[in-house]
């Protein structure tokens, strides 16, 4: 899937949002990896926060992020399993306006070529609400790194071709 060199880059502001009961910013390796790729990709870090396993603190958090003009995505890491803490993916169906399901199959997919059947644990989602888009990873440090490399980072890249996520954030709130 090529770059096209000849386009201008433009950087998206990316919040990231570690949802975990232990983890603190000292011990967040998660977040720190995306952190550092969506750093190295040239995008910015627009906010970054660790919350708790509690969906209504969750979809108060996202909304707020949601409507700051100042984000552009919001990307969770953590929360994602199918243990009775595991809430992200419930959060985002009580915000989202569209869900994007090819992200949560492809994201599995690529998944499966490391961690095999082991994948199925995931309940790693996407969405778009009110102009944001929203992606939901599991909490380990490989799953942000699938996500991010085998994904994310080209579709967050507005020279990636055929097609890319950013080119359609100025339509994203059309009716």
């Amino acid at each position: 899937m090529p770059i096209d060199t000849s386009l201008p880059f433009l950087p998206v502001r990316i919040a990231i949002l570690t949802v975990s009961d232990s983890r603190t910013l000292a011990d967040d390796r998660s977040g720190d990896t995306l952190v550092q790729r969506l750093e190295a990709a040239g995008h910015i870090l627009a906010d970054r926060a660790i919350l708790r396993d509690d969906v209504a603190a969750l979809v108060t958090h996202l909304n707020r992020w949601i409507d700051d003009p100042g984000i552009d995505c919001i990307i969770t890491t953590g929360g994602t399993g199918v243990t009775g803490r595991d809430v992200t993916p419930e959060a985002f169906a009580r915000v989202r306006e569209k869900e994007i399901e090819g992200f949560g199959e492809l994201f599995r997919w690529l998944s499966y070529q490391t961690i095999g059947t082991s994948t199925i644990q995931s309940r790693a989602t996407a969405a778009v609400a009110r102009g944001t888009y929203l992606f939901a990873l599991p909490g380990s440090t490989g799953a942000c790194r699938d996500g991010w490399d085998g994904i994310l980072s080209t579709q967050l890249d507005s020279r990636h071709r055929p097609c890319n996520f950013v080119e359609l954030m100025p339509r994203l709130q059309e009716r």
